[in-house]
């Protein structure tokens, strides 16, 4: 018996007919689908199989756009961010002035409050500058005799006494500070109407309360307003804080430091107390009947 190797390939159908059979298939595969959705549940399954493998292929796109995107916003964002910080730089300005305006409109309202509850006729006016003498303290203002303004009247803000007016010009007047080694004012303390005198030149712009005896009923924190017996300034304007009480058995008197409430270093504007009180208001008197001419006199 002769013995034959077994085929190497097994080849088995004809290619003609495995084309036939596949074909056949494929077409009656379309057709169910086509018509009742048989292979709708197939079709399902294989997209979810094959969705992992999708995104794993995908994974390589999907990080190199969005590489892309983060670097480009990123650009964007310095590019904005840039754009911005210029703009504020140049706005920076004008936010400044407006600022300060309203601060200083804040200050003219609370003048304009003061003006209505002093009892004396008042005038506006600015402070320029400072006077050039470095060992007193002085301001110029811009408003003179052609104002009204006159020699020994007061000077206020909105919180208190700024000092008083020393030398009078046509346009300008110098007023001098309650700080200045040269000024004294009359006090009283608010809290049990104490009263005492107040000298400028102490250091760092504060006022000494000197002569006080040492066993002096004062606080730590007591306000100090005008008394009013100088007849200058009106009774009853703030003026100064205690801030330092040095009591020693050794001497009479107390050593006592106070804070000025007002300063010209804060704003500009001010108020000029003259020594005209305001005008009562009138009194409201009750309206009068028209006369009667005379052809209501004869229908009478």
């Amino acid at each position: 018996m002769e013995h034959q190797p077994p085929p190497f390939f097994n080849r088995g159908p004809a290619p003609l007919v495995r084309l036939t059979f596949f074909v056949s298939l494929a077409i009656l595969l379309m057709v169910l689908d086509a018509r009742f959705r048989y292979a709708e549940n197939v079709r399902q399954v294989v997209a979810l199989a094959a969705y992992p493998m999708q995104r794993i292929a995908m994974a390589p796109v999907d990080l190199f756009h969005g590489a892309a995107n983060y670097f480009a916003s990123a650009a964007a964002l310095r590019e904005e961010n840039s754009a911005l910080k210029m703009k504020q730089l140049r706005a920076a300005p004008e936010l400044l002035q407006l600022e300060a305006l309203k601060e200083e409109n804040n200050q003219l309202r609370r003048l304009l409050e003061a003006q209505e509850r002093s009892p004396r006729n008042s005038v506006f006016a600015e402070i320029l500058y400072a006077a050039r003498d470095p060992f007193s303290r002085k301001v110029v203002i811009d408003k003179g005799s052609q104002n009204g303004i006159a020699a020994g009247q007061p000077v206020i803000d909105d919180v208190g006494v700024i000092g008083q007016v020393t030398r009078v010009y046509l346009l300008m007047s110098e007023v001098t500070l309650l700080s200045d080694k040269d000024q004294a004012i009359p006090l009283q303390v608010l809290r049990n109407g104490l009263r005492a005198v107040a000298y400028g030149g102490a250091e760092g712009g504060m006022l000494d309360l000197r002569f006080m005896a040492a066993n002096a009923d004062i606080r730590s924190g007591d306000t100090l307003v005008t008394s009013g017996i100088d007849g200058t300034y009106p009774p009853g304007l703030p003026v100064a804080t205690v801030t330092r009480i040095e009591r020693d058995a050794a001497y009479a008197f107390a050593r006592i430091t106070l804070a000025p409430t007002a300063g010209t270093d804060r704003y500009r504007q001010v108020l000029v107390l003259s020594n005209e009180t305001k005008p009562p208001p009138e009194a409201e008197q009750p309206a009068r009947k028209p006369p009667r001419t005379k052809r209501q006199r004869k229908t009478e």
